[in-house]
């Protein structure tokens, strides 16, 4: 196997814009919202621009290649990620998302937490994660007249923050922003508010699952120099794990028979080298590392979000370990 890059799936939306034209040459026309760049799933799938495999969509070399690719601990059936780029040159609606449970029983898929990492902020960008001393009672009213704004936990972001969005909290990507979403494999949104832009709501369901307990705040992360990059230990869930590798020089790592890993190219550019050959990856790439991968080194001066499903105890030894060792 090979690391693998996917052509870009772009969509266009009210509130997208043409941002990604800074590093990203082949937009098409219109607003471009969303760039699902590592996909599998009914409403968009990857499909393969590099290789041996160039052509396959995603999820046809799973079933080709099952373990190979997603790894022994990882469903064939039902790929556990999706990563996108947001461009909001407006804001997205107020919304949130369900839980597993919920969103499997009413919608037949899995649930959607997420997490934003700033790849670019603009004038005036900011975000919404979560609420401010806002009631059940007091929600539904504001539903009814739109009045949103002294509920809204709003804040101004700059480029390298990241905030974890867990299913239940109530979020908006405000305008002026590029983001690197990884999330969960769902494309289930509950919007509460939209602005009278004349798309569906969803407020029954978006009053099942909202859980206005939940507060939204930038994570701190952990860092750990290394000889020749930095890693950060952003967030640590069930779901997945992030973490932001600065590259100044060059690492070298090895993959995991039990789990694929996706590498996201947030700024600089470099190449990853392995057995077999080598990729060229810039900022705005996304890349998959196969599960059956072999040892690989990415040398640059570029920073890289790895994601990935993790063995919860195993991460957090592992994190442990890393601690001590520094």
């Amino acid at each position: 196997m090979y690391p693998l890059k996917f052509e870009n799936l772009y969509y266009d939306k009210i509130w997208g814009g043409r941002d990604l034209e800074l590093f990203r040459s082949n937009l098409p026309k219109g607003n471009i919202g969303e760039s699902w760049d590592v996909a599998c799933h009914p409403h968009g799938t990857s499909v393969v621009c590099n290789g041996e495999f160039k052509g396959m969509r995603l999820d046809e070399l799973i079933k080709l290649k099952g373990n190979d690719i997603v790894g022994s601990k990882i469903s064939k059936d039902w790929f556990p990620l999706l990563v996108k780029l947001i461009n909001a040159k407006d804001k997205l609606s107020v919304q949130v998302h369900p839980e597993d449970e919920y969103s499997q029983k009413v919608e037949g898929e899995m649930g959607k937490t997420e997490v934003w990492y700033v790849v670019e902020a603009f004038e005036g960008a900011n975000l919404v994660v979560g609420t401010k001393n806002c009631t059940k009672e007091q929600f539904k009213k504001a539903i009814e007249t739109g009045e949103f704004d002294e509920f809204m936990n709003k804040i101004p972001v700059k480029k390298g923050e990241v905030y974890f969005v867990k299913s239940g909290l109530v979020h908006a990507i405000g305008e002026g922003v590029i983001i690197a979403e990884i999330q969960q494999n769902s494309d289930t949104t509950y919007r509460v508010y939209d602005y009278n832009r004349g798309r569906e709501l969803h407020v029954d369901k978006a009053l099942d699952v909202v859980n206005l307990n939940l507060k939204g705040e930038k994570s701190i992360g952990l860092k750990l120099e290394q000889k020749g990059f930095s890693k950060t230990y952003y967030c640590l869930c069930e779901h997945f794990s992030l973490e932001l590798y600065e590259v100044e020089c060059s690492f070298k790592e090895k993959s995991d028979s039990e789990r694929f890993y996706i590498f996201t190219a947030v700024d600089g550019e470099g190449e990853i080298f392995y057995p077999s050959g080598k990729e060229i990856i810039k900022k705005g790439d996304s890349i998959l590392i196969p599960a059956s991968l072999g040892e690989y080194e990415v040398k640059g001066n570029m920073k890289l979000l790895k994601s990935y499903v993790p063995d919860l105890e195993r991460t957090k030894q592992e994190i442990i370990d890393n601690v001590i060792t520094h």
